[in-house]
Formats: C-alpha cells, structure tokens, sequence
C-alpha cells in the first residue's frame, strides 16, 4: 500500500510529531477559545524560529502559560516572568513571553467589549473556512487580504506579534484556511469541515 500524498512542508521537520500535526490538526478548523489563544501564541513565539522547534517546546508551552488559560495567564507578573526567562521549555525571548501576558488581557478585554475571540478571529473569513485550491506549495502566499485586516484589528486592540504573515500561519493553523495541497490526502477532508 502506497503512503498517503501530504504537503510537502510536512515532511521539513522529519519528526512523527511534526508529521502528526500535519494528519491530525493544520487547517482543521478550531473553535475553542483556549486552542484558539494556544496558536496565538505558538504562532507568535515561532516569529524568526521554525514551526519544528516550536512544536517541540508545545509542551513546555502548556506547562509555562497554565494550559493557555487566558484568565490566569493575564495575572502573571514581573516574577513570572523571570522564572519563565529560565524555563528551557520555551522560547526565553523576554518581548514574546511579555507579549503573551499582554495578549492574554487583550483577549480578555475583547471578550468584554465583543464576546467571543473565536467568533471574532472567524469573522474575518465569514465565519467559514476560505478553500483554497493550491497544486503546489509554492503556490500557498505568506499572508492575505483577511490576514491583513485581522493583523491591524489586532494590532488596534493591543495585541502583540500579531503581523500579517503571522496571523496568516494562524489562520492556517486552525482552519480559517484550508491551504493542503489538491492532492495532499488531508484537503478533502479538511474541505469538508466548517
């Protein structure tokens, strides 16, 4: 039996994890506030690193930043933020972990002003997943037109790391964007998901 077709980005990290994440969750759409703060920040700590080194620090991650518990998390302070600098588990770039305490109240303002982060964040794809129909991952662009827009909404309300081309990884990530490959086994699968 022949493996199965997976985009071709799956395969840089050479990892069963990296592979794992690639089969089981990019551009499967998520609409859990808690997944959805967990990309905004995987995705902001990659910002200059490669998605392998993040994905390996996942765990560090969860265990560093409360299971991505926005309420918590907003509450950390000046101390939290020197044991996290010594925490081989993540990233130690002191403007990315100050920025995630300051997303954290950032959500948690959005919440009060609007409602939900996840309805939100769907809002600027219409609240359902843009199907794209690349052949070729050199095809697939670093951002777009809706990750311009929700980089500067963002932007405005304070967040932090939340440029286009990272927002647009985020984007893909959880699902705002079906970006597999046509002939990738996951884009048919994934097509089918709201």
């Amino acid at each position: 039996m022949k493996p199965p077709v997976r985009c071709a980005w799956s395969y840089a990290g050479m990892t069963e994890a990296y592979i794992r994440y690639h089969d089981e969750e990019w551009g499967v759409p998520v609409h859990d506030e808690r997944r959805q703060f967990e990309f905004l920040v995987l995705e902001g700590a990659q910002a200059g690193l490669s998605w392998s080194t993040i994905l390996n620090k996942r765990e560090g991650y969860r265990e560093a930043f409360a299971d991505f518990d926005v309420e918590r998390v907003a509450r950390f302070d000046t101390r939290r933020v020197e044991k996290l600098m010594l925490f081989p588990g993540i990233v130690r770039n002191r403007l990315k972990i100050e920025s995630t305490i300051g997303n954290a109240k950032a959500v948690l303002k959005l919440r009060d002003e609007i409602g939900s982060l996840d309805a939100h964040l769907w809002s600027f794809v219409g609240g359902r997943p843009i199907v794209n129909r690349w052949t070729d991952m050199k095809q697939v662009p670093a951002k777009s037109a809706e990750s311009d827009a929700l980089s500067k909404d963002l932007k405005k309300r304070g967040f932090k790391f939340v440029g286009s081309t990272i927002m647009y990884a985020h984007m893909q990530a959880t699902g705002m964007v079906n970006d597999h490959v046509v002939g990738c086994f996951r884009y048919r699968d994934c097509k089918q998901l709201k």
